[in-house]
């Protein structure tokens, strides 16, 4: 009875002098660190952890230094066995934790509140993909480990391995798209095809990266409805990404009018509206003609914007306020069906109407920056030179 006794009190002082060393590391390691971020993270996330790690170990060597006197006996194996087993799960908790903290610690050099976070926010995706991946391992060794301790376990063990190709085969086969979207989620973290908060059109939806997984990826679409689609599909199928290399992005608003619109007034019009709004990121506006069938024009006004958001607001601003301007100052250029009756020969007086002023030709001199596309400005240059080719001159596509 007394060595019953004995073994109860030594354990539990085993257990009390290691939670008190721990508390006492805790509170050391938190007031010395309270400037440094491995240490702040440290002392939050990993805390628990450590008690329990080194709670369980204590109490392991405990039992196992004062039951001396039931070596043999059934009960002792399966108390040290049990303990064991806490070790294996409460160490590999430990290093989950601690490589989680310093994946958090990584991560806190790359801040994404700013303009430009395509780096940071690539290396938040391949960090994230990582932690997912390592913690599955951690998981998978832990039981692996645990598992082996169990001596039947261990000699099935040999058997096992003599068919573990056969059964890698069957396997593989039985797991072809988990373990395809698997390998696509690693190829997409570390390929830079896409990250976290990247603004992306997919299967028609306009949204941005939300969550990505190593089996599926999870896109936020704009009325915050939630798109989710396998890792492979981002590498079997095209997609836009529209923050692929920076944030800023261009938009169009079309509009079908008569023949009638003055359009250097209305390019003027659209200059103006652009620069009265914070919307507007000042690098490209520009007003053209893109077709001219079917009885009417059709003008296409393009404008730029720092993000896909801004550029969303932006684009119907310009629709609201050229249509406005079109009805109230320029009512003759609203779309119409025209209907002529007159001589098939063009022998009537008013089928022989000609200009009353001779119609001038603009040089190239005189072509407005706002109405070109590629060139006029410094953005129109090297758009041009990305679309041309630096040694080939702009009027070779004519």
């Amino acid at each position: 009875m007394q060595s019953y006794l004995g073994t109860i009190v030594a354990t539990l002082a085993a257990a009390a002098i290691a939670l008190f060393a721990v508390e006492v590391t805790h509170r050391v390691v938190r007031r010395v660190g309270r400037r440094s971020l491995l240490l702040t993270e440290l002392t939050d996330h990993a805390h628990r952890s450590i008690q329990v790690a080194a709670t369980v170990l204590a109490v392991q060597f405990g039992v196992r230094f004062s039951t001396g006197y039931a070596v043999g006996e059934q009960w002792r194996q399966v108390l040290l066995h049990l303990l064991v087993l806490g070790v294996i799960a409460s160490v590999a908790w430990l290093v989950a934790s601690l490589l989680v903290v310093a994946e958090d610690t990584a991560l806190a050099r790359f801040r994404v509140d700013v303009p430009d976070n395509r780096h940071a926010r690539r290396v938040r995706t391949q960090v994230v993909m990582l932690r997912r991946l390592t913690i599955a391992v951690i998981v998978v060794l832990a039981l692996g480990v645990m598992l082996m301790t169990f001596p039947a376990v261990r000699g099935i063990g040999a058997g096992v391995l003599t068919s573990a190709g056969v059964a890698g085969v069957v396997a593989a086969l039985a797991a072809q798209s988990l373990l395809g979207n698997v390998f696509a989620g690693l190829q997409l973290a570390f390929s830079d095809a896409v990250r976290l908060d990247d603004v992306v059109v997919v299967e028609g939806e306009w949204g941005r990266i939300e969550e990505l997984t190593l089996s599926y990826v999870v896109v936020q679409i704009w009325d915050d409805r939630r798109l989710i689609l396998p890792t492979s599909y981002f590498t079997t199928k095209p997609f836009q990404n529209w923050t692929r290399t920076e944030a800023a992005v261009l938009g169009t608003a079309e509009f079908d009018v008569d023949w009638a619109i003055p359009v250097q007034a209305m390019r003027e019009e659209l200059r103006r509206l652009v620069e009265s709004t914070d919307l507007w990121d000042g690098r490209v506006c520009v007003l053209q003609v893109t077709d001219a069938t079917g009885g009417t024009v059709k003008v296409r006004a393009l404008v730029s914007a720092a993000d896909a958001g801004s550029l969303f607001d932006l684009r119907c601003l310009v629709r609201e306020h050229l249509v406005s301007w079109i009805r109230d100052h320029q009512p003759t250029a609203m779309p119409r069906m025209r209907t002529e009756i007159g001589d098939a020969e063009s022998s009537l007086a008013w089928q022989r109407v000609r200009p009353r002023r001779p119609v001038r030709r603009l040089t190239d001199v005189e072509v407005p920056d706002d109405a070109r596309l590629f060139g006029g400005s410094d953005d129109g240059d090297a758009r041009s030179e990305a679309f041309v080719g630096p040694d080939e001159p702009a009027d070779s596509r004519r």
